[in-house]
């Protein structure tokens, strides 16, 4: 028998540490995340001081706590702003990008767009206990709708399709197809007599299939996938069931690679969003803070020596003088795509480590409408619409259902070779373009649209990318030392953690960095 030691290893070497721990967890061998509740850091030696650089999730987790444990904390900001990539923008709001776009979000008051996470699964329970902490309200995302559609530019004429019809029918033909065989007999080395019977059993009722174990148009299938006339009342007509799609067809559409969104672990239900934008968070960590955070400051100079820390950096807010500031301890926050820039004292091992972890490119586009026409024509409450075209997805707002008036969905989610090719362009020609693609899917588009704003993610001035992408290589050879304390210097973020580009990754990293660093600081 294989051992379970085997299994983990042969999973992490074929898809990742990240799909390894997911089966970790699966098997009941690995906590859905390690957060155990607030840390208690006492003992704090009296009047030690730690320089925090950057007021992202990671450093406000630092702040608040390291304040609380009776530390002096001083946080230097390069954004005039808290929250880092916890980032909501709002009417009113500019954003300049490196080569100096500068754009003007014009939403009407209420309505927003994440340009960075935009979603907090159920088992990242340290972000939702720091909600629930510091009284965020939480709402829920809605990331699978079955009436949203899935398209493909190259399947049905490129008309979109209904996730509900594509996925019933997935699985019916599917189911079908295992039901022949189990009935021919074929799977009798595989399958005893007593649970090949059962096997039929739960394939009829998991496909929708009569009771010939065929997936055909009727009751059963349209149960799923929805009725040609709906059941109505009265003397209204009487209820057709609709004709499920060839399995040719859909097999050659490829539209079942859209269907596993809702089943990765960091999308299963329940998913939830701050109430008013996913920025609420990291604000409510800083009013908590805000007396020692200091906003446009610039790195640009980390030195140490064995009596403290010395940081140099600008100051927007002084015409952009150089100014120096001395700690005990820092804790640095900052994206590595940027400290990979700074001079930093540190040793050989972190150093290249620093240098090793590229970030990933990503573009969001928000885009607002004069009504919720996703909602008024088409029925589409909250939920994703997944396409082949350059744009990838759209995402429809999962709240205010059913408001009169405008509305802002997000009109394109980029990743891969099509972000670099979105990011190269201006923000004018990315709100063109999704416009342009996102108008396959609805017609509405031209004729609604009223304004939008585009972020590419390696045009954002303090991350110069999405988040730290490590290989299993880049892993093995410098997640240790990149998390090691160098001296009186430390880092925490996404980038130092095994959750990359959650925010929970950023809170799990904080507190363990300084729960490492405080039991150094009281050894010492």
């Amino acid at each position: 028998m294989i051992t379970r030691r085997a299994l983990f290893s042969m999973v992490g070497k074929a898809a990742g540490g990240t799909a390894m721990y997911h089966a970790m967890t699966a098997l009941g061998f690995a906590a859905p995340s390690p957060y155990a509740g607030p840390i208690k850091l006492e003992g704090a030696p009296k009047d030690t001081s730690i320089l925090i650089l950057g007021a992202g999730i990671a450093g406000l987790v630092a702040a608040l706590e390291l304040h609380r444990a009776g530390y002096r904390v001083k946080v230097l900001e390069f954004n005039q702003r808290a929250g880092g990539r916890a980032w909501t923008l709002r009417g009113g709001d500019e954003y300049t990008e490196l080569g100096g776009a500068k754009q003007h979000c014009e939403f009407e008051p209420g309505l927003y767009l994440n340009p960075g996470p935009w979603r907090i699964p159920f088992h990242h329970t340290g972000m939702i206990d720091y909600a629930h902490r510091l009284k965020v309200p939480l709402e829920p995302f809605m990331q699978v709708n079955y009436n949203a559609y899935l398209h493909s530019s190259k399947a049905f004429g490129g008309k979109p399709q209904r996730f509900r019809d594509v996925q019933s029918d997935y699985h019916g033909h599917v189911a079908e197809l295992l039901g022949k065989a189990v009935r021919k007999r074929a799977l009798d080395h595989e399958v005893s007599k007593q649970d090949r019977e059962a096997l039929l059993e739960s394939l009829r009722d998991w496909g929708a299939l009569d009771k010939h174990y065929r997936y055909v148009k009727g009751p059963e299938s349209s149960k799923r996938r929805g009725y040609a006339v709906l059941p109505g009342g009265g003397l209204m007509p009487a209820a057709e069931p609709s004709t499920p799609i060839d399995p040719s067809e859909l097999l050659q559409s490829k539209l079942w690679r859209m269907l596993s969104a809702g089943n990765e672990y960091e999308h299963h239900s329940a998913i939830f969003q701050p109430v008013g934008g996913m920025d609420q968070i990291a604000l409510a960590m800083y009013r908590e803070v805000a007396e020692f955070v200091q906003f446009g400051a610039k790195v640009t100079k980390i030195d140490q020596d064995g009596a403290g820390v010395t940081v140099t950096y600008l100051d927007s807010n002084d015409a952009g003088n150089s100014h120096q500031i001395k700690a005990d301890w820092c804790l640095c926050t900052i994206p590595l795509s940027i400290l990979s820039q700074l001079d930093i004292n540190v040793g050989p091992d972190m150093r290249a480590a620093i240098a090793a972890v590229p970030y990933e490119g990503s573009v969001k586009v928000g885009l607002q409408f004069k009504r919720r026409f996703w909602e008024e024509d088409e029925n589409i409450y909250g939920g994703i619409s997944y396409t082949n075209l350059p744009i990838q997805m759209i995402s429809y707002p999962s709240t205010g259902y059913g408001s009169p008036g405008r509305g802002v969905l997000l009109g394109a989610y980029v990743w891969g070779p099509n972000a670099f090719e979105f990011t190269s362009m201006t923000p004018e020609q990315r709100i063109s373009m999704a416009l342009k693609f996102g108008s396959q899917l609805h017609s509405q588009y031209q004729s609604e649209f009223e304004t939008g704003i585009a972020v590419g993610w390696h045009r954002v001035p303090w991350t110069n990318g999405c988040f730290g992408t490590w290989t299993e290589a880049t892993r093995a050879k410098h997640y240790k030392n990149l998390c090691q304390i160098d001296g009186r210097i430390a880092l925490a973020g996404e980038h130092a953690s095994m959750i990359p580009a959650w925010q929970e990754g950023a809170l799990l990293s904080s507190l363990d960095t300084i729960s490492r660093m405080h039991a150094r600081i009281r050894s010492a």
